[in-house]
């Protein structure tokens, strides 16, 4: 929980401390399975790490972390007083601190990623069943903010539900090509390979690559090249969260606007002391959207220190660029959950007045079909409408029925158990 972050614990475990100190364990314990799979260590190596270390060690594991830079220098340290035999001695070895932090981050990510990609799911759900129920509900389009054009809210909706499909196909296109990093020192596998050349294996260069892609498929993740001074695989990362929260903001924006009171044609869903003010009974405020702009106002930063990062490594390991990474990298996803869940609450409960809307669509009416009208004199009589030049707000939507049914219908593409 954080006081200066409302609605953190919403993430819970997600890219925690202690999920990601468990996120190393994992990395080292698919390590040593695969170096013995491989030939490189003996079988008598192969030892379930799970348990060996709790949520109790973080502590003294993150004062440690200070003296290498590093929390795995100390993690290596304590597992192997822990264990016994060829598993103390074979554990990391081929292995370097920066294939344990990144793998670890990226475990971490992809758990983010899935509980994300669930609540796009559910918002897409709310969207489609939204942009059929007010297919034919009129409303005022505004634009630069000034009434435009008439419009409906299933319209608008159909809208919302575009931006969510562009995000989640991002997304999936991210999750789905998630890398291990596991390189050594330098990004050579020079220590895995002269251990199995060590060993006396027919092929120590076969040996290594086949150790790396054991691990990576171990862990669920995709096998590649080491990836130790090229970032694209977590600032794609970033920038697919990103582009979620410029969905959720570009909706929540909407709701917050039209939720004042003047205008009264949306209405967040209510809730014990959801809203309220500490001097202002009347208050009831569009908190929920508040939190969610809050995050799509702060989340382009964090994503821009890690394209910062990319840019600033050197050499085969940088100093500090590496390390701004990490609360980055985990500050962004953990902050994404959030609004994610908060979202999906907003749409579930989104309260839309379709009388105040269509009241204030009439109330505008000349305005509003100020367009069609300049239409109608410039090509004469009444062709573009098929009716006089006095026809009623609903029958100058143009193709909006057409892209209501195309963003729903991607949305079942992408969600095929949509109902």
């Amino acid at each position: 929980m954080s006081l200066l972050w409302p609605g953190e614990e919403r993430a819970g475990d997600l890219f925690s401390e202690a999920a990601y100190l468990a996120a190393m364990v994992r990395v080292e314990e698919a390590w040593l399975a695969a170096t013995v799979s491989a030939g490189i260590a003996p079988e008598e190596a192969r030892t379930p790490l799970a348990g060996l270390v709790s949520s109790g060690d973080l502590p003294g594991l993150a004062e440690g972390a200070e003296a290498g830079g590093n929390p795995v220098i100390g993690l290596v340290k304590l597992l192997r007083g822990r264990l016994d035999g060829e598993a103390a001695r074979w554990l990391h070895k081929g292995l370097t601190s920066q294939d344990v932090v990144d793998t670890a981050l990226v475990l971490c990510l992809r758990d983010v990623l899935d509980r994300v990609e669930d609540e796009l799911a559910a918002q897409a759900a709310a969207l489609v069943g939204l942009a059929r129920q007010h297919r034919a509900t009129v409303m005022p389009g505004r634009t630069l903010t000034q009434h435009a054009v008439p419009i409906t809210f299933g319209l608008k909706a159909a809208t919302w539900l575009s931006c969510l499909n562009d995000a989640a196909e991002t997304l999936r296109r991210t999750r789905a090509s998630l890398p291990a990093q596991i390189g050594g020192a330098a990004g050579t596998l020079a220590a895995v390979v002269g251990l199995a050349r060590l060993r006396g294996l027919a092929d120590p260069v076969a040996a290594a690559q086949e150790a790396t892609t054991t691990a990576a498929t171990t862990l669920g993740l995709t096998p590649r090249t080491p990836w130790h001074t090229n970032r694209a695989p977590l600032t794609t990362a970033a920038d697919a969260l990103v582009t979620a929260a410029d969905t959720w903001g570009r909706i929540a924006g909407d709701v917050a606007l039209l939720a004042r009171p003047e205008i009264g044609e949306l209405a967040e869903p209510g809730g014990e002391g959801r809203g309220g003010s500490s001097t202002m009974p009347h208050k009831s405020n569009p908190v929920l959207s508040v939190l969610v702009r809050r995050h799509a106002l702060a989340a382009p930063p964090l994503a821009s220190t890690l394209h910062t990062a990319a840019a600033s490594y050197v050499d085969e390991r940088p100093d500090g660029a590496w390390h701004v990474e990490w609360e980055t990298l985990a500050t962004l996803a953990r902050r994404s959950v959030v609004a994610a869940s908060q979202t999906t609450e907003l749409l579930a409960g989104l309260r839309v007045d379709a009388a105040r809307m269509r009241t204030t669509a009439e109330a505008a009416g000349a305005d509003l079909l100020a367009e069609q009208r300049s239409l109608t004199d410039f090509v004469g009589g009444d062709v573009l409408t098929g009716t006089d030049a006095a026809t009623g707000l609903g029958d100058y939507l143009g193709a909006a029925d057409a892209l209501i049914d195309a963003a729903v219908g991607r949305a079942h593409e992408l969600w095929k158990d949509l109902s």
